[in-house]
């Protein structure tokens, strides 16, 4: 009997293998990931610094520990050439279904100057062991990027006590995500702390040693420039896999090809790219109910994102793509609720003592996929 073999060791690929196997403890199962296979939880590697977590401290389980729980073949450090056939190496690979949970690869801006090469960006435990080294003599950090992940970097890094500039073409942060007055509560608890923000600019050159060219004409110097703007699906081996966004998908998380489905980061669920954790556990759970052999379709309910800003406390549920409506704004100060109305509730922005209020409203919200 050929396994079930996944592809990837993140926080999709483990989670479908770990809730697969609370359904069918015998079944052959394979893992394969480009990397050491060790498991750690990515969305920590934003706020890590501050708590002097070394690359080796953020590893929850070790791969050795990890073939054991999962009663799994974890090949680690192979690199995938094609899906189908699936091919490692010039070695083809039997499997009876497969999954694809290849993730999300940082956006990287086309940057003038022979400095653009030097940018970083941290998407996984190698690229935060290179940040953390190039921390060790740094004193002025720049992020490209005022979303979430930027935010929380930025907060992180000031309380780690860098002098930290963040640079964005929207006029607040989190410009795509929450109304003005939120992404203003949001800067100035930040620039509270010391952080300066430059907005409606971006990037054109990076000079040697890290000197920095705006669009605005501003010319800014930094020690370690990461770059924060966004991720795009990992897709570029699907070759004959249906892809828009990411890799689309049906509600059974399943491709144009028969037997291999496709979850997490890189995953396209009817027009729904969702890189966030609650969608990719949700995922994981009706997928593992179809490997075991029960067809089972996904379900999206409302999932509010907490952003790790210490600073700002923030609880975020942004409305769906090309709804229609407006923010209504309550509170004052730093507690402030926006609800997004349509004329139902349809979002909201929560923060500071507001925050409180998230699961109550998260009931009030429509799903995302039913």
């Amino acid at each position: 009997m050929h396994p079930i073999t996944i592809i990837g060791t993140g926080l999709a690929g483990y989670t479908v293998a770990r809730e697969f196997r609370k359904l069918d403890k015998d079944s052959p199962l394979r893992l394969i990931t480009a990397d050491d296979g060790h498991f750690y939880s990515k969305p920590m590697l934003s706020n890590a610094f501050s708590q002097n977590k070394t690359p080796e401290n953020l590893v929850a389980i070790p791969v050795t520990k990890m073939r054991e729980q999962l009663n799994a073949e974890i090949l680690t450090n192979a690199q995938v050439t094609q899906f189908t056939p699936l091919t490692i190496q010039d070695k083809q690979l039997e499997y009876s279904k497969l999954v694809l949970a290849l993730g999300a690869d940082p956006i990287h801006l086309s940057l003038a100057g022979d400095g653009a090469a030097d940018v970083l960006s941290v998407n996984d435990l190698n690229d935060y062991a290179k940040f953390r080294n190039a921390l060790a003599n740094a004193k002025k950090v720049v992020i490209m990027g005022a979303g979430l992940i930027g935010c929380e970097f930025a907060n992180d890094l000031q309380q780690a006590g860098f002098e930290v500039t963040i640079i964005d073409l929207a006029p607040h942060p989190l410009g795509r995500l929450v109304p003005k007055i939120i992404g203003q509560t949001l800067q100035q608890a930040l620039q509270d702390l010391g952080i300066t923000f430059h907005f409606d600019t971006t990037v054109t050159n990076i000079a040697k040693g890290y000197k920095l060219t705006l669009s605005d004409g501003n010319i800014l110097e930094a020690d370690v420039v990461l770059s924060a703007i966004g991720l795009f699906p990992r897709t570029k081996l699907a070759t004959n896999i249906m892809i828009n966004r990411g890799i689309v998908v049906n509600r059974y998380l399943q491709t144009n090809v028969e037997n291999i489905y496709s979850l997490g980061d890189c995953a396209e669920v009817e027009g729904l790219v969702l890189p966030f954790v609650m969608p990719l556990m949700n995922a994981a759970k009706a997928l593992a109910k179809t490997l075991a052999g029960e067809p089972t379709q996904v379900n999206y309910p409302a999932m509010p994102v907490v952003v790790k800003t210490p600073a700002c406390p923030l609880v975020i549920s942004p409305p769906a793509l090309g709804v229609k409506g407006e923010w209504q704004i309550e509170g004052e100060g730093r507690n402030l609720k926006a609800l997004f109305l349509s004329p139902k509730l349809a979002g909201f922005a929560l923060t500071g003592t507001c925050v409180a209020e998230k699961m109550a409203l998260a009931k009030d919200l429509p799903a995302l996929l039913v």
